[in-house]
């Protein structure tokens, strides 16, 4: 069987049985979810960067010491490991974190789409633009949950888990955030 065709698991057993290649199948099958999740937390590509290579750092530490437990995803324990990097990247640099592009990089750049006409083009990146200033606005544990669950494409399930909230109130948190993006709207009478 070809290590493409390995599950997680597979391939971390793999790995610890010094198949290199096998750690690069599990990099390339889920880097693209947590380095999103990273830099919708961090809104800088250099510290994103860095934080991406620190949390495979201390995956591929944990996994060499055998303390990975098989009972979880793994994609939602590395999710784990990045939104705690986050959180004490944002602790010790006491930055507020942002829903914003960069010159570099627009999650809205890489999400699948037909190819729009020139006026559906602006319309969407003015719709986008208002959105992300929206999300901006509300409160960070609303917020997270909206990046979480939009930009990461993550399930309650995966976000309560990572939050360390229960299901709930990540529902709640969600809800919450709807609500006060409608108020906001009504406000300042947007048309999104």
């Amino acid at each position: 069987m070809q290590v493409q065709a390995y599950d997680d698991h597979q391939l971390i057993e793999a790995y610890l049985a010094g198949d290199e290649a096998a750690f690069s199948t599990l990099l390339h099958r889920h880097k693209a979810k947590i380095y999103s999740s990273i830099y919708m937390f961090t809104k800088d590509r250099e510290l994103a960067d860095d934080l991406f290579q620190d949390v495979f750092i201390k995956i591929i530490d944990t996994l060499r010491k055998g303390k990975y437990n098989h009972e979880g995803k793994f994609l939602q324990w590395a999710l784990r490991i990045a939104y705690n990097m986050c959180v004490d990247q944002f602790r010790r640099s006491k930055r507020r974190s942002k829903v914003s592009a960069t010159e570099t990089f627009d999650i809205f750049d890489i999400l699948e789409s037909e190819d729009p006409n020139r006026e559906s083009t602006m319309i969407r990146d003015q719709t986008h633009h208002r959105v992300r200033a929206l999300v901006d606005m509300l409160p960070s544990e609303q917020r997270e949950v909206v990046i979480l669950r939009h930009y990461a494409d993550m399930s309650f399930k995966e976000i309560a888990c990572l939050t360390d909230v229960s299901i709930n109130t990540a529902l709640g948190r969600m809800r919450y955030a709807l609500i006060n993006i409608r108020k906001l709207i009504e406000e300042k009478e947007l048309v999104i």
